[in-house]
């Protein structure tokens, strides 16, 4: 019995996933009268074919550097988020800890899935105390959820701080590496593949520019990736959105992405000059958290002027602070402008 094995819910352990014809023939295209769809062919009158997902865990596995059968796809992160609380964490008895501030949805998956959640602060300088986490944690602790950079401070975490989590807790490590391109810290792919308790969350709506297309993944043990395969819905992935994610993945992200860097660091450069701003934080993402004089008021008035940020201020720990996402180099000359005339205001 593998180690992971004793963390599973029981009625997951026991459960015969969902099989289609298809999966079971896996011959060459034929005459489909198994699925109930339309016989009249537009392009889309079928269902996905399961080849269509090994096409991309492939083509995913050549640009990670690991296997494919280490690659779970979803419907976004968020589909993988959701899953692990469903394959680890029993309704009503078991917690989750994470870290806070953090990505919201790991909370609202909690308490779908009726998950206590602990939450553990991050320090005034986001920085994360290992010790404060294990505590956090009991005998009904299942997950510990870690996001790398983090959303919405923007900092990464070292690596051997979460490798040696990873050590020290008996349960499932996340670690959501969402906007990992944009960080020089590095990935934990390669030990997510070796690990039987770490999985990597990634996605294709960062970096890759496909938000629209709602495919994320999560890089684990073939253990993991084998459960999250069988509990998943079967067709959780649009043919439109493969066919699209498929062709994107053949470009070439590399100059787009060292653009963002330099615009990042431009506007770090820049923001601190006007008097309302208190502080600009570090960041590994593709986004600046900034702490300013009335985050409320700056918030209203870049709406005014059609330029959309998020208002964080109301979130424990990021008091004061709002969230900029790094745009195109005229975007954010149309931000600096907008804030020279706030400056004068």
């Amino acid at each position: 019995m593998s180690s992971i094995t004793k963390l599973v819910r029981p009625n997951i352990a026991a459960l015969s996933p969902y099989s289609t014809a298809r999966d079971e023939y896996g011959g060459p295209i034929g005459i489909f009268m198994d699925a109930n769809e339309s016989p009249y062919q537009n392009g889309y009158n079928r269902y996905p074919h399961p080849d269509q997902q090994a096409q991309i865990k492939a083509r995913l596995g050549a640009i990670k550097g690991v296997p494919a059968a280490n690659i779970f796809l979803g419907n976004g992160s968020d589909e993988a988020i959701d899953l692990i609380f469903r394959i680890f964490c029993v309704p009503g008895k078991d917690n989750a800890v994470i870290m806070t501030p953090s990505y919201g949805m790991y909370g609202v998956a909690a308490a779908i899935n009726d998950i206590a959640v602990r939450p553990v602060q991050l320090g005034s300088d986001f920085s994360l105390d290992t010790c404060a986490l294990l505590k956090a944690c009991d005998e009904d602790t299942k997950v510990i959820f870690l996001c790398s950079p983090n959303n919405p401070s923007g900092n990464a975490f070292p690596q051997e701080q979460l490798l040696d989590i990873c050590n020290r807790f008996g349960g499932i490590v996340v670690v959501d590496e969402a906007y990992v391109d944009f960080s020089g810290k590095g990935s934990l792919a390669h030990e997510a593949v070796r690990r039987d308790n770490l999985i990597v969350l990634q996605t294709l709506s960062k970096a890759r520019a496909m938000a629209g297309l709602r495919v994320g993944m999560a890089i684990s043990s073939e253990e993991i990736i084998r459960l999250m395969s069988m509990v998943k819905y079967p067709y959780n992935l649009s043919r439109a959105a493969m066919e699209k994610a498929l062709e994107f993945l053949g470009q070439d992200i590399d100059t787009k992405v060292d653009t963002i860097i330099k615009e990042r660091a431009r506007l770090t450069a820049e923001l601190p000059r006007y008097s309302f701003v208190k502080k600009v934080f570090p960041s590994d993402a593709n986004f600046l958290l900034v702490k300013v004089d009335d985050a409320n008021a700056l918030y209203s008035y870049l709406l005014e002027k059609g330029i959309i940020v998020r208002n964080r201020s109301r979130v424990t720990g990021c008091e004061g602070c709002i969230r900029v996402t790094v745009g195109l180099p005229e975007e954010n000359d149309a931000l600096i402008l907008a804030l020279n005339n706030y400056e004068r205001v």
